[in-house]
C-alpha cells in the first residue's frame, strides 16, 4: 500500500488533484476476514461455487469494504489538523479478487463552517483509470486555528 501525504489546508486549491492512496489487490482471504468482522456473511462474497451457481464469475468484494478504502483515504488526507464531515458514497462497478484499488481525491469547492476552513472533497476509487468503483464526497473541517 503506498502512503499519502497530509495537505495543508493553507495548500488546498479548488480543482486541486489531490495525491492518490494505492491499496494492495484485493484477495479472497481479505473477503473471508472482512465478512467475519462486517457480519455480512453472503457467500457472494466468500465462496466461488455459490458465486457461479447465481451467474457470477466469481466473488466479488464487499461495497462497504470499497467504502472503507475511500474512508481510509480521507482520514489520510485529514491527518490530525481536520475532521472528516459528511463523508459519502455511491457503488459503481464491481470489485473481484486480485483487483487494486486506487483512491483519487480532488477539491471542489473551499469555504467555511462556524469560522473554520473547510474543503469539499470529490473522492474516486478505481481498479482501473476510467473504472469506478465509487464515488463520493467528503467534507474535511480545518481544526488548526493557525489555518
Amino acid at each position: 500500500m503506498k502512503a499519502i501525504t497530509t495537505i495543508p489546508f493553507s495548500e488546498m486549491k479548488v480543482d486541486m488533484e489531490l495525491p492518490p492512496l494505492e491499496k494492495s489487490p484485493v484477495t479472497k482471504e481479505q473477503l473471508v476476514l472482512y465478512a467475519e468482522a462486517s457480519g455480512d456473511l453472503n457467500p457472494l462474497h466468500t465462496d466461488d461455487d455459490f458465486a457461479k451457481s447465481i451467474g457470477m464469475d466469481g466473488v466479488i468484494a464487499h461495497g462497504m469494504l470499497i467504502m472503507g478504502f475511500l474512508g481510509q483515504y480521507v482520514q489520510e488526507l485529514a491527518g490530525t489538523e481536520s475532521i472528516v464531515s459528511k463523508f459519502n458514497m455511491r457503488f459503481g462497478a464491481m470489485t473481484k479478487p486480485g483487483d487494486a484499488i486506487t483512491c483519487r481525491g480532488k477539491v471542489n469547492t473551499l469555504f467555511e463552517i462556524e469560522g473554520k476552513p473547510a474543503a469539499e472533497l470529490e473522492l474516486i476509487a478505481e481498479k482501473a483509470p476510467g473504472k469506478q468503483v465509487g464515488t463520493g464526497t467528503a467534507v474535511l473541517i480545518c481544526t488548526n486555528a493557525n489555518d
